[in-house]
């Protein structure tokens, strides 16, 4: 199956909405949602630097265990995540690590002693995936990617939970959904949510999940309740760090 867009980029040669091209990105790629955040994230990679900033897109590419990883945001929602994850598999990137916050759903994710979840998969409760593939495809994380996630927060000592994350398309049908005319609608569907154990709400990881699943790639996801941190971030680059380690070992 030819992949045409691999062909849609700029006057300079670029991916038309990330502005990089192959050789500026790592294999590895930790996409948090908030361009802000890509500069938290990159002090925590060895000589980052960086590379481009378009739209909501900005990336930086540096190196963790002698190996080049990079950081790139994907904005909010599952339309412009698709659109990052497609345009750094065109790049060479082909395994994707999620980094961001959520909220709790069932009662178990209301556990105080939990700094978060590490996702297995996701409700693809959006409008995007279906472009791809019948809502019957299931949106999964790549195995290797979770463990090597929760060997990470093992060796960290961080408490965080494994787990089904909703993914949506409206904040506020989450947070306000009492103003919207088909609140019955969204309430019901959130009640479905709780007595499935869904342990977090989020607005990417179907997105990553399913592109990255068709297009041969690996993903992972690791969300904080509440505030973005150090100690999500710092979970996720060692995370990068087993994989790095055991995709040299497999070679």
């Amino acid at each position: 199956m030819a992949i045409q867009s691999k062909e849609t980029v700029n006057k300079k040669g670029e991916q038309y909405h990330i502005c990089c091209k192959k050789g500026d990105v790592g294999r590895y790629v930790l996409l948090p949602g908030d361009p802000f955040r890509t500069d938290i994230i990159a002090k925590h990679l060895d000589n980052a630097e960086i590379v481009a900033h378009n739209r909501e897109h900005k990336t930086w590419t540096g190196y963790l265990n002698g190996e080049k990883v990079s950081v790139c945001s994907t904005g909010m929602g599952c339309p412009s995540t698709a659109i990052a994850v497609e345009e750094l598999i065109h790049c060479g990137a082909d395994t994707f690590i999620r980094v961001g916050t959520c909220g709790r759903i069932c009662p178990e994710s209301y556990d105080e002693s939990l700094e978060g979840v590490i996702i297995t998969g996701a409700v693809r409760d959006e409008g995007t995936t279906v472009h791809y593939v019948p809502i019957e495809y299931p949106a999964i994380a790549d195995r290797h990617v979770i463990d090597a996630l929760a060997v990470a927060a093992k060796n960290n000592g961080s408490n965080f939970a494994e787990g089904i994350a909703q993914s949506k398309d409206s904040f506020y049908g989450q947070h306000d959904p009492d103003s919207m005319p088909n609140s019955a609608l969204l309430h019901a569907r959130w009640n479905a949510w709780e007595k499935s154990r869904v342990m977090a709400s989020e607005m990417e990881c179907s997105g990553l999940f399913i592109v990255s699943s068709i297009r041969g790639a690996r993903a992972g996801a690791i969300m904080a309740y509440g505030e973005m941190n150090d100690k999500v971030i710092k979970t996720a680059c060692d995370a990068i760090k087993v994989l790095i380690d055991r995709d040299k070992a497999s070679e």
